[in-house]
């Protein structure tokens, strides 16, 4: 079991050795056995309640991963959604997570203002999810325990705005006294190290994490991953204001066309964009349609390995990236 090498707010906040979360990534893939990697290499990860419709399903999921844990705290990701039924899902989920115990929620999509009471009320711990700062303001106001703020970089859902991480990581912990973590293009401890010096107090990451092997997904996809660069990714759904970085395969050149030809009406780009073409594509290997989320950092995917394996090389980094500031310090 590698030791701790930072001690930050989120570490405190979650009782995790290492400031490292792994969000939650597509349909069916963040389930109970890649979260419970994650948590027993020392992290945080979150299993997608969007992924697990059926409610016995999910309650299954966060029973096993309770037990693949023995028993370690572990979190839950929960899209808050406007469009119809998304309310009524929301508090079903609410109360099944609520009832198992769960530790903490990443939260993400619309304000989490309906949810936070309840969560509270639980003693669930609460990091919702933005794509600027000027929306982890309002998240903080809201009594939020911590903000988790992504770049441009990120894959998935990365914003309208295009700011990239590196400036996120260093304008974040000036504007907002939660407890921070960046998220976007993150996959090597350098970049670990480079973002607690400027004030965050954990990473997350999501692309980086395609290869691990405890990821349900086709392996062939992995290999994939593995040999990209992330020149890859590409952003879609412009016409709809709902940015999404994805793998740029079949289903994003559709999307892009749409775009590009002014498309504004979801029932549009529904053909191409609707959740079971990139289920069917994680299970059987075929990329070629679904919005599968897909961002830069596979650049760093180099390999198939365990989340563990992963976790330690990158904790090796970041070490060496420590012992790099300091050499390069002046002696005053």
């Amino acid at each position: 079991m590698r030791e701790a090498l930072f001690k930050t707010r989120i570490t405190e906040l979650l009782g995790i050795r290492h400031p490292i979360l792994c969000g939650g990534m597509g349909p069916r893939v963040s389930d109970a056995d890649y979260v419970a990697a994650v948590v027993n290499a020392g992290g945080m990860g979150f299993i997608v309640a969007a992924g697990f419709p059926d409610p016995d399903e999910f309650r299954e999921q966060l029973r096993r991963c309770r037990q693949l844990t023995a028993g370690k705290g572990f979190g839950v990701n929960l899209y808050i959604s406007r469009q119809a039924g998304g309310a009524e899902r929301l508090q079903r989920q609410l109360e099944i997570l609520t009832e198992e115990g769960v530790h903490c929620v990443e939260t993400a999509g619309a304000s989490p203002d309906s949810v936070i009471p309840v969560l509270r009320d639980a003693g669930i711990k609460v990091l919702h999810k933005v794509p600027a700062v000027r929306y982890a303001r309002s998240a903080a106001r809201l009594g939020v325990d911590a903000v988790i703020v992504v770049g441009n970089d990120c894959g998935g859902h990365p914003g309208i705005y295009g700011i990239s991480s590196m400036v996120q990581a260093a304008l974040a912990p000036s504007e907002i006294t939660l407890p921070i973590v960046i998220g976007g293009g993150i996959g090597t401890g350098r970049q670990l190290a480079a973002t607690m010096a400027m004030g965050a107090d954990a990473v997350l990451m999501g692309s980086r994490m395609l290869v691990c092997e405890e990821l349900s997904i086709h392996r062939d996809y992995k290999e994939q991953v593995v040999q990209g660069d992330g020149t890859e990714s590409v952003v879609v759904k412009t016409g709809l204001r709902d940015h999404h970085r994805v793998l740029n395969n079949d289903s994003a050149k559709a999307v892009a066309a749409l775009d590009a030809s002014g498309a504004s009406e979801f029932e549009q780009y529904k053909p191409h964009v609707i959740g079971a073409l990139a289920t069917q594509a994680y299970q059987t290997g075929d990329s070629s349609l679904g919005m599968l989320d897909y961002g830069p950092a596979v650049a760093f995917a180099d390999a198939i390995k365990p989340v563990e394996a992963i976790f330690d090389e990158m904790l090796d980094d970041a070490q060496r990236a420590l012992q790099r500031l300091s050499q390069l310090r002046s002696c005053v």
